[in-house]
């Protein structure tokens, strides 16, 4: 299912326009995002959580050359679904 699939959902299910699905799928997604980047954990009830996980510094090895290199530490965007669509499929 791509975005304008999802928005058509939305649209079908709330009985409302696709501008105003569209509309309210940026925000929540623009609200997720901005949560996100302020450090916080974002929990949806009966759906699942969305929160930023640290990944430590580490060492790899440039595949093309086979060097060594330090790969800095990041922040990356995780998900984990609620127990009831776990339980779904």
């Amino acid at each position: 299912m791509n975005k304008n699939e999802l928005v058509r959902a939305i649209a079908n299910d709330a009985g409302i326009t696709l501008k105003d699905a569209g509309i309210a799928l940026d925000s929540v997604v623009a609200a997720i995002t901005e949560g996100l980047k302020n450090g916080d954990k974002i929990q949806i009830s009966g759906f699942g959580t969305f929160e930023l996980k640290e990944k430590p510094a580490r060492d790899g090895i440039n595949p093309k050359t086979g060097e060594k290199i330090k790969i800095a530490a990041s922040k990356i965007p995780t998900f984990k679904f609620g127990k009831a669509y776990k339980d779904a499929f």
